[in-house]
Order: C-alpha cells, then structure tokens, then sequence
C-alpha cells in the first residue's frame, strides 16, 4: 500500500506543477533581461552534462589522443559547422565514436 500511496503523490506533485505552469503560460510575462536570460538556459545545461562526459569519461581528467569521446566530441563539432544539421551531427558523432571505439579499439 505504500507503493501506491508513493505513485500517488509523485502524480500529484507532477502534475501539479506542469498543470500550473501550462495554466499560466500565456498570461505571466517576463521582462526583456530575463526573456533573453532563459534563452541561454538550455545550452548552459547541454554543456554542463556534455562537457564532463568528453572530458572525464572515467572520472579524472583526460586529455589525450586515445580519448574516444574527446575525439568524437571534437568531430561532431566539426561536423555541426560544416553541415549545420542536428540529425546529421548525432549520427556523424557516434558513427564517430563507435569506430573509435569498437573499429580500433580505443
């Protein structure tokens, strides 16, 4: 019973929250300085989850040649500027990295 009772309440809270935010979102503007400030929040988050896993694969600091991720961290944003496409991005960067790391071992 307290299985049921724990689902319930992070239902509840949930869905709570999203429900209040979509209920609001049309009514509650923001100002200019903070608009232009949330639009940075979505790649500070991006490059505070990506930046470790290149860097810190394994938990310390790794800065070599024989660093997959690094190495396919580094052609994926090659690739990101030649073709400015998302999809062809992610497939080049683990086309990338599975080579690297199942074709020549690293």
């Amino acid at each position: 019973m307290n299985e049921v009772a724990l689902i319930s309440g992070m239902f509840l809270v949930t869905f709570s929250v999203r429900y209040v935010l979509f209920a609001v979102a049309g009514k509650v503007h923001f100002p200019p300085w903070l608009s232009t400030g949330l639009g940075f929040v979505p790649p500070v988050v991006l490059t505070a989850i990506i930046v470790p896993a290149v860097l810190m694969p394994q938990g310390e600091l790794w800065l070599s040649w024989d660093n997959p991720w690094l190495l396919a961290g580094v052609f994926a944003v090659v690739v990101s500027l030649v073709c400015k496409d998302l999809l062809t991005t992610i497939v080049a960067g683990m086309v990338f990295f599975m080579l690297l790391r199942f074709g020549f071992g690293l």
